[in-house]
């Protein structure tokens, strides 16, 4: 063997090593999830090195889940603590799909703007928007609460329009996410300036609008990206914590992060139900993975999308 093919041969082992590392490091805090879930909550401390579950059962998604009554539950360990786990996933759904879907929607509209619109201080207003990623989301937490609450009030005091008391307050929820953002802005700007112009003109040539050209021509040359942002913009929006938790204090509308967080901190003797918490982050974690798995593809696409002019 030549010294360059045993230089090479030595590279592509250490690269499989640190690979399966950081494979290691990512996968096994949801292994840990998913074996202390299908642990019994008498034997969780028992042999705690063991890396399979200890007692095997599926009472704590039972539990989770409400199919277990509070006697049966205390029998098996648990604390008897409920928790309305399909309102609360309902809650997370339409928290996060309305925030996708409007997001997505002006993101794109406004990207395309910035990339193919000509109006004066185009650039200077797209650095000025752009230059927002550095301000961080906590600076801005407490002006989005003061400027909701105001308005929250203010849409109360017409009960005789608005009378579905959860609409109104999902809608403070997905206020602040409602519009654009400037990475997904970004994000989709730099796709829209690499489609190919001359389709674009071609359309522009038969009479077709700019709103035409973007809806007909290029939003479906750009599906991946956009495709590829939702994702992102669901996943962030499913694990959005702290500002449901400040807007959302009514049960109606809490969502499973929050909810998850209560029933951890609300057991009578004081120490968490670890399998049932586990069991609940579990489930809370399959519809994202079940999204992804049906989905991937299109984020497959998208990072190819980005080697071609």
């Amino acid at each position: 063997m030549s010294p360059q093919n045993k230089s090479f041969n030595i590279g592509r082992i250490a690269m499989w090593i640190l690979m399966i590392i950081i494979l290691f490091i990512t996968l096994f805090p949801f292994w840990w999830v998913l074996r202390t879930a299908l642990t019994t909550q008498g034997q969780i401390f028992e042999n705690t090195t063991s890396l399979a579950p200890v007692g095997f059962t599926w009472d704590n998604f039972a539990r989770v889940l409400g199919f277990v009554d509070t006697s049966e539950a205390l029998a098996s360990g648990g604390s008897g603590q409920s928790i309305n786990f399909f309102r609360f996933l309902m809650n997370s759904f339409v928290f996060s799909t309305v925030i996708t879907v409007f997001q997505v929607s002006f993101s794109t509209m406004a990207a395309y703007a910035f990339a193919r619109l000509k109006f004066p201080g185009r650039d200077q207003i797209f650095l000025l928007y752009v230059s927002a990623l550095m301000v961080p989301g906590i600076v801005t937490l407490i002006p989005n609460f003061v400027l909701i609450r105001g308005v929250g009030q203010w849409l109360s005091s017409f009960s005789e329009v608005i009378d579905d008391s959860y609409g109104l307050l999902m809608g403070q929820m997905v206020a602040p996410y409602f519009f654009m953002t400037p990475f997904a802005v970004f994000f989709l700007r730099q796709f829209f300036l690499g489609l190919n112009k001359e389709v674009e003109e071609a359309a522009r040539i038969d009479g077709a609008n700019y709103f035409r050209v973007f809806w007909n021509v290029a939003l479906p040359m750009s599906r991946p990206p956009v495709v590829t942002l939702a994702i992102i913009t669901f996943i962030n929006s499913w694990n959005e914590y702290l500002w449901p938790l400040i807007v959302g204090r009514d049960e109606s509308v809490r969502v499973l992060t929050v909810a998850l967080n209560i029933f951890r901190s609300s057991q009578p003797s004081g120490v968490p139900d670890w399998t049932g918490l586990m069991a609940g982050t579990a489930l809370a974690i399959l519809p994202v993975l079940l999204i992804y798995m049906f989905v991937s593809r299109q984020v497959i696409d998208s990072i190819q999308f980005t080697g071609f002019k």
